[in-house]
């Protein structure tokens, strides 16, 4: 993969048939919260009313083609200062630095659009040992294991939960991608 074709943009209408590639993809779906989308109809939805709305979902692409998506939601409150990222990118893009290489850009990106964010947080699926590699090579830390902290798909997971803060030196500050 080119890694200058790599970008991220907000999901677009004309996503929908790329969208149902890999989001209808069980094995992309499996460790995430969506359920896997089932219809080009479905998708359309899912696409007008959960990624455009959403103050920061991105399309991963490739050749401005959707592969997956990359998403954080601000904390408010007394959590205003920390943001969750969620991501998962199609099966047959594994193992290529796609998620790495996304989480990275994410990290320049969150912390210049939100200067007064201190903590981006991410957890991963215990079994999901990819996942979790993408987070310490993109410079995240490991913090801890949460015992049965989670339904997914029906089944209560341990998930292991990382943390990147502005201060770290692999965080905001690395502009290098």
């Amino acid at each position: 993969m080119d890694s200058e074709s790599l970008t991220l943009r907000p999901f677009r209408v004309s996503d929908v048939d790329d969208l149902i590639l890999w989001a209808g993809d069980e094995q992309v779906t499996r460790t995430i919260r969506w359920k896997t989308i089932t219809s080009k109809e479905e998708a359309l939805t899912f696409i007008k009313e959960v990624c455009i709305p959403h103050p920061f979902c991105r399309s991963i692409c490739i050749d401005d083609r959707s592969i997956g998506f990359v998403s954080c939601i601000r904390g408010s409150g007394a959590d205003r200062h920390k943001a969750d990222m969620g991501y998962g990118v199609a099966a047959k893009h594994w193992g290529q630095g796609i998620a790495t290489k996304t989480v990275k850009m994410v990290i320049s990106e969150v912390f210049k659009d939100f200067p007064d964010l201190v903590r981006l947080q991410a957890v991963a699926v215990v079994e999901n040992i990819a996942s979790q590699r993408v987070l310490e090579k993109a410079g995240f830390t490991r913090e801890a294991l949460l015992r049965k902290h989670s339904f997914l798909k029906g089944q209560l997971k341990d998930l292991v939960i990382y943390s990147l803060l502005s201060t770290d030196s692999n965080g905001a500050v690395d502009d290098e991608v």
